[in-house]
């Protein structure tokens, strides 16, 4: 499925078995939108670029 931002795909981390039990990511240069997998008719959230940089920076730094 397409958004206006691009193509939808799956974490790296998503496997096989329960790999529909994640988030999807779609993204442009200014902007990036996550969905559910298991149920992409709730919607998706967007976010500017650089707040979306920050959260991943700040998971990644908490591990």
């Amino acid at each position: 499925m397409e958004s206006t931002l691009g193509k939808w795909r799956k974490s790296s981390y998503s496997g096989s078995g329960d790999g529909d039990s994640c988030v999807e990511i779609a993204s442009e240069p200014v902007r990036v939108a996550i969905r559910d997998s298991k149920d992409r008719t709730y919607g998706a959230l967007t976010f500017p670029v650089s707040a979306f940089t920050a959260f991943l920076d700040t998971l990644k730094a908490e591990r």
